[in-house]
């Protein structure tokens, strides 16, 4: 079909390959998420993306790596990185559950945009019985206390002296460390008198 000497192609999405869908999107992607500290592109097929602030104590970070046949099929969204340690199990159950409703509502077009921006928006109703898990210290038995012990006194460690500054020190204090008394008269003295000028 032309029009005005031009033809328009329309290409269906079933002409075109899963793989210069995943392309075009990690294209649009990168165009949308450039200087965003919360995306990260691990690999072409794999990213990140941080819901809510660093020191929001709802923040979760999505990990999701497409298959071969994506968009056709589902990425692979996991919640397993560190940063979502505190998080409970029963909460990234909720997250991952309702993360894949919207995946399947999306499913043979490109949703990562739109799973990103789900997530963000739904962050509060997503986190919303989300109890931080803390994680508690062992008891050591006695054998690892005296190496625990031994690590702390380690990095208590004191600034070492070279001869020359001890040398200085010994010369200056008696038999007891203490600086002798009057041992910074000289500076006074020198003070007193530069100011009489």
């Amino acid at each position: 079909m032309g029009f005005g000497g031009q033809w328009f192609v329309f290409i269906s999405s079933n002409l075109v390959s899963d793989s210069l869908l995943s392309q075009m999107e990690l294209e649009a992607l990168r165009s949308i998420y450039e200087g965003d500290e919360c995306f990260k592109e691990i690999s072409p097929v794999s990213f990140q993306f941080r819901i809510g602030e660093l020191e929001d104590t709802k923040a979760f970070l999505l990990d999701v790596s497409w298959p071969e046949t994506y968009p056709e099929t589902s990425p692979q969204i996991t919640l397993d990185a560190f940063f979502n340690n505190r998080i409970s199990a029963e909460t990234k159950q909720l997250i991952l559950s309702q993360l894949e409703e919207q995946v399947e509502a999306n499913l043979g077009t490109a949703m990562m945009y739109t799973l990103f921006e789900w997530a963000k928006e739904n962050q509060e109703s997503l986190m919303e019985n989300h109890k931080p898990v803390v994680t508690a210290v062992t008891s050591l038995s006695s054998g690892d206390t005296t190496n625990a012990a031994s690590t702390t006194k380690k990095k208590e460690r004191k600034e070492q002296l070279t001869k020359a500054q001890k040398r200085r020190i010994v010369s200056k204090t008696d038999n007891k460390g203490e600086l002798p008394r009057g041992w910074n008269w000289v500076d006074v003295i020198k003070h007193v008198s530069n100011n009489q000028r």
